[in-house]
């Protein structure tokens, strides 16, 4: 990498693509942690909030990694493994798929279309290699699918967890009833009772 001072520029020439890539990705995680720390720093009376905004960007970008800001430790090994499963069972049912797509194609134009062919040690017609394909293919394609509504969950539980990590859940609840008069507009006064929750 060669630096090529040029007034108050730096040029950077041959940098490859990637490291281009990498520096990219530090600076949009790092950019928004400091204009919370500066905003934070300038206002001496305020005090450190916890990011909604910051754990959505952090698990958006890393699964799991909002849920490590918000101190929910406990809740990464349930998304890895989640996504983990569905995207093994992807991979598999896709492999399934083309491999009953190939010998349905095999079997279809070939000159004996009646004849029984084994895959995986079962014996196949041809109408039931289609089944095998299309049943491979719909399992596949849900499984895309319960993938990403897992990543978006864990976008949305991160977000939720930010914004309830500073709710108060003190043993502090209590619930009086007492008598009270409450107004009854022409018949006057009426006797009630007043029911007052602290939460």
């Amino acid at each position: 990498m060669k630096l090529l001072k040029k007034s108050s520029f730096i040029y950077l020439k041959n940098i490859p693509l990637r490291g281009m890539f990498f520096v990219l990705i530090l600076a949009l995680f790092f950019l928004p942690q400091l204009s919370i720390s500066q905003n934070v720093t300038n206002n001496t009376d305020s005090v450190k909030k916890h990011s909604p905004k910051l754990a959505t960007l952090l698990s958006t970008a890393v699964p799991g990694l909002g849920q490590a800001y918000n101190k929910k430790y406990w809740k990464i090994p349930i998304i890895y493994a989640g996504m983990g499963y569905c995207v093994y069972m992807t991979r598999r049912d896709n492999k399934l798929y083309k491999d009953f797509k190939k010998t349905y194609l095999d079997l279809y134009y070939s000159s004996n279309q009646d004849s029984t062919v084994y895959l995986y040690g079962v014996g196949y017609t041809l109408s039931g290699l289609e089944s095998g394909k299309n049943y491979y293919q719909r399992y596949r394609d849900l499984f895309v699918i319960f993938t990403a509504g897992l990543y978006l969950m864990n976008i949305i539980d991160a977000n939720v967890d930010a914004h309830l990590f500073d709710f108060d859940i003190s043993d502090d609840i209590s619930m009086r009833i007492a008598p009270s008069a409450i107004d009854g507009g022409m018949a006057g006064p009426v006797a009630g009772f007043k029911i007052s929750l602290r939460l």
